[in-house]
């Protein structure tokens, strides 16, 4: 099948990243895809070759292009239309493939067989409104397609959901890698890792990043805090100056990574501080402990979101605590023992539930076989 994807960037990596690894694993199973993003410059690192066209199956275009009517007269008609995360399609791009479809005599209706199936492909959560809404029928009201449908389609954490990304090639077991394997994954960034604690750090601005510097700094084992670059790595300069070494904490700043580097990055950390919705999944699939920074609300809708995500993956107490804290949803007395959970982050307790929740979450239909399934019910 042909698959329309559109994709406009709120935030240079979740957006794109979960975009790209539902269109790479799509045409990894041999569908065709057009990527419609209005800013593809993050896949010049993320994917390297995407945008000349070096990906098999996977055609990434601008944005822009689709409200021009010429370029589009070429381009067939595709089976799916996704609008990822809410983004509303381009009126001319909808009225263009609507003419197409009612042959130029007359508005659209219902009844079109050759009408795409057209998907908003929401964000994941783990709250309740996500069973009772997913796969429900949109029907449009006005516009040019008027008289056709979308579909409301939710990732998520239960067998009532869409199900999460998760590419054939993850490994159903998740284990810890070897320390040979990790020292060698390291040095090819030229990270000297020499048996020390091991996170990796992709955050905002969490109100805990000094406290955590801190006790890092001030710990009894050697730690390497491995940041990765934009609003992390100017997160921890801010506070840490030029420093690479404070005490007891080596901090060493990466490069720009593939995804592929990422997910490895992920699985060879003793603790992962992820944020946004894709490297969390990523961290998930990785089996390793995780603290992960909600993307924030102003509405703070976020907080009731990360009480459900974490009651799905049935965090302990002190897990839960350094979530909340991590995200600024304490107070500072709280906030005081929150860091005590990464003191046994290495521990057979915090493992266990991470590794319990991948098992869990994998026994699922992942969300690209859940897409399938759903456009062949639909169409």
């Amino acid at each position: 099948m042909l698959w329309d994807i559109f994709c406009r960037v709120i935030d240079n990596f979740g957006d794109i990243g979960v975009c790209w690894r539902l269109s790479a694993d799509l045409a990894s199973r041999g569908h065709s895809v057009r990527l419609w993003v209005d800013d593809a410059s993050a896949l010049q690192w993320m994917a390297p070759g995407a945008l000349e066209g070096h990906w098999p199956g996977v055609q990434v275009l601008p944005w822009q292009r689709s409200s021009e009517p010429e370029p589009l007269q070429p381009l067939a008609l595709a089976d799916v239309w996704i609008e990822a995360f809410g983004c509303d399609l381009p009126h001319t791009f909808v009225a263009h493939f609507v003419q197409l479809v009612s042959g130029g005599g007359g508005p659209a209706t219902k009844a079109c067989k050759s009408q795409p199936v057209w998907i908003n492909l929401e964000y994941l959560s783990a709250e309740p409104y996500v069973e009772r809404s997913h796969g429900l029928p949109s029907p449009l009201m006005q516009g040019p397609a008027k008289g056709w449908t979308k579909f409301f389609f939710y990732p998520g954490l239960s067998d009532k959901t869409g199900g999460l990304l998760r590419e054939p090639t993850i490994p159903a077991a998740g284990q810890a890698p070897t320390p040979a394997l990790r020292s060698e994954f390291f040095s090819r960034f030229g990270i000297p890792w020499q048996g020390e604690r091991v996170c990796s750090l992709f955050c905002y601005e969490p109100p805990l990043l000094q406290a955590l510097l801190d006790q890092f700094s001030d710990g009894a084992e050697p730690v390497l805090l491995l940041v990765t670059p934009g609003r992390a790595s100017n997160a921890v300069q801010a506070l840490a100056g030029q420093k690479s070494s404070i005490g007891m904490l080596q901090i060493h700043y990466l490069p720009t990574l593939t995804q592929a580097d990422y997910d490895k990055l992920l699985a060879n950390c003793d603790v992962n501080f992820v944020r946004g919705e894709d490297s969390v999944l990523r961290a998930l699939w990785a089996g390793r402990p995780f603290v992960w920074q909600i993307y924030p609300q102003d509405d703070q809708a976020h907080a009731t979101k990360l009480e459900a995500f974490m009651g799905q993956l049935q965090f302990g107490t002190s897990v839960r605590a350094l979530h909340r804290a991590w995200n600024g949803l304490t107070t500072a007395a709280q906030q005081a023992g929150a860091l005590e959970a990464l003191q046994v982050q290495a521990s057979p307790e915090w493992q266990a539930q991470a590794l319990a929740a991948r098992q869990r979450l994998f026994k699922l239909p992942d969300l690209t076989t859940g897409l399938l399934q759903f456009v062949q019910k639909n169409r």
